[in-house]
C-alpha cells in the first residue's frame, strides 16, 4: 500500500512479495495479497517508469499470479519469462553467442541453489523449511552441484578461486566466486525466479534444476538453428562445430539428473500435489530442438506433446527447415567431399547418442520419483516417457549408427 502511493517501477517492494511467497507457497497466498498484486498490475499503464523496470515487474506481477488468472503452466511455475533465455526467433547472427549467454546464467543458477543448501545447512535461513534433508544428503547435493557447474566455469574462467577439497567449502567458494562477478540486476534476476508452490525445501532445488535443464534446452535449439543454416550454406566446418557444442551441452547436463535424484521422494510426492498443470511436456524449447532435428511424425505432431506448445506445432506444421533435411538436401546435390560426409554424419550421430541416454536417465529418474502417479501434464507419467524414449533422433542417422559413433567416441577419450 505504501509502494501504490508512489508508484515507481523501480522500487517496487520485490523482496517482501517473495518472502511472503517462500513463506506459505505460491499455491497459498492469500487473497488479500493476490487482489494488491493484480491492482498494481492494473495500474501498470499509469506508471511514468523507465521501460526496463516497468517490462520486469509486468512479467514478474504475471509470474506471481499465474493461479488467480487461470494460466499457471510449466512456462509460469519456472519463471521462464524473467530468464530471457535464447529464442526460436533471435536473430541468426545471436546464435554464436549463445552458448556464453547460457553458460553465465547457468553459473548464477547453480551457485544460487548451492547457496540456498548452505544457508538452510548453517540454519541461515527459513525458507521452505519443511523437509529439510540430511546433513549426509546435503553433501551430496553440493558435491554434485559443483560437478555440474565446473565446465561452465571453466569456459567463464571462473575456476581460478577454486582450490578447497571439501565438497562443501569448495561449494561456498563457487557461490563466493560467482556472485563477485554478478551485476545488482543479476542478482535481482535470482531473487526473482523462484516461486515454489509449497514451502518444502526440495522444491527449491526442482525448480533450478529444471531452469538448469531448460536454459540446456535453449541453448541446443540455437546451436541447431546455427547447424541448419550452415549446412544451408554448405560450412560443414561450422555445422559440426555447433553440432558438437550441443552434443557437449547436454553430456555436461547429465550430471543434473544425479543432483535431481537427491531428492527426497515423499518431499517431491508432497509438493507436486500443487503443480497440477505444469508439466515437462509443455516444454517449449524442448519441442523446438527435437522438431529442429528433423520433422516429427505425424502421430507425434498430433499427440498432447506438440498441442502443449502450439507455438511450436505452427512452425512444424509450416515446414520449418530441420538438420535432417539440410543433411539429405546436401548429399543429393554432391557438393560435400567424403571427409565433410563423414565429419557432419559422426556429429549428428554423437549427438543422437547423447539425446537417447538423456532420454533413458529421464525415464528412470522419473519412474524412481513418480512410480505409478500420472504426470502433472495430461500424460501417464513413467509411461508417457517409456514410450517417447526411444524415438529416432534422425531419419538420415539412425539410432544403430549413433551407438556406434558414441562407442568410437568413448574409446577416442
Amino acid at each position: 500500500m505504501s509502494w501504490l502511493r508512489r508508484r515507481d517501477a523501480r522500487t517496487f517492494p520485490y523482496d517482501a512479495v517473495v518472502r511472503e511467497y517462500h513463506a506459505v507457497g505460491k499455491h497459498f497466498v492469500s487473497d488479500e495479497i493476490l487482489r494488491l498484486l493484480a491492482r498494481v498490475r492494473a495500474e501498470l499503464p499509469e506508471i511514468q517508469s523507465p521501460w526496463p523496470a516497468l517490462h520486469r515487474l509486468a512479467t514478474f506481477l504475471d509470474v506471481a499470479l499465474d493461479k488467480p488468472d487461470g494460466r499457471y503452466d510449466y512456462r509460469s511455475y519456472l519463471a521462464l519469462p524473467l530468464l530471457e533465455l535464447p529464442a526460436a526467433d533471435d536473430p541468426i547472427e545471436q546464435v554464436p553467442f549463445a552458448r556464453s549467454r547460457c553458460d553465465r546464467l547457468s553459473a548464477h543458477l547453480m551457485a544460487d541453489v548451492l547457496a540456498f543448501e548452505l544457508a538452510a545447512a548453517d540454519g541461515q535461513t527459513t525458507r521452505l523449511p519443511h523437509m529439510r534433508p540430511s546433513s549426509a544428503g546435503t553433501a551430496k547435493r553440493l558435491r554434485l552441484g559443483v560437478r555440474a557447474i565446473r565446465p561452465t566455469l571453466e569456459r567463464l574462467t571462473l575456476v581460478g578461486g577454486l582450490t578447497e577439497s571439501d565438497p562443501v567449502d569448495l561449494a561456498r567458494q563457487v557461490c563466493t566466486v560467482v556472485d563477485a562477478d554478478m551485476s545488482v540486476l543479476e542478482r535481482r534476476l535470482m531473487g526473482l525466479t523462484v516461486l515454489p508452490v509449497y514451502t518444502a525445501h526440495d522444491e527449491y532445488l526442482f525448480l533450478r534444476v529444471l531452469q538448469l535443464f531448460e536454459t540446456t534446452f535453449a541453448l541446443l535449439s540455437a546451436q541447431l538453428r546455427g547447424a541448419v543454416n550452415a549446412l544451408a550454406r554448405r560450412d560443414t566446418h561450422r555445422a559440426v562445430h555447433y553440432l558438437r557444442v550441443a552434443a557437449t551441452a547436454m553430456r555436461q547436463a547429465a550430471p543434473l539428473f544425479s543432483m535431481l535424484a537427491t531428492m527426497q521422494v515423499e518431499a517431491f510426492r508432497t509438493f507436486r500435489t500443487y503443480t497440477d498443470g505444469a508439466s515437462a511436456i509443455q516444454s517449449r524449447n524442448y519441442k523446438i530442438f527435437e522438431a529442429l532435428c528433423r520433422q516429427p511424425d505425424d502421430a507425434r505432431v498430433d499427440s498432447e506433446a506438440f498441442y502443449s506448445v502450439p507455438e511450436v506445432r505452427a512452425r512444424v506444421l509450416a515446414g520449418q527447415a530441420t538438420l535432417d533435411d539440410a543433411y539429405r538436401e546436401a548429399i543429393a546435390v554432391g557438393e560435400l567431399s567424403d571427409q565433410q560426409v563423414d565429419a557432419l554424419r559422426t556429429a549428428m550421430a554423437d549427438f543422437a547418442s547423447v539425446w537417447l541416454r538423456w532420454r533413458q536417465t529421464h525415464y528412470r529418474l522419473a519412474a524412481r520419483m513418480l512410480a505409478d502417479l500420472r504426470g502433472t501434464g495430461s500424460t501417464d507419467g513413467t509411461a508417457y516417457l517409456a514410450s517417447v524414449r526411444t524415438i529416432p533422433v534422425f531419419h538420415t542417422v539412425d539410432a544403430e549408427s549413433a551407438d556406434s559413433a558414441a562407442d568410437e567416441t568413448v574409446a577416442r577419450s
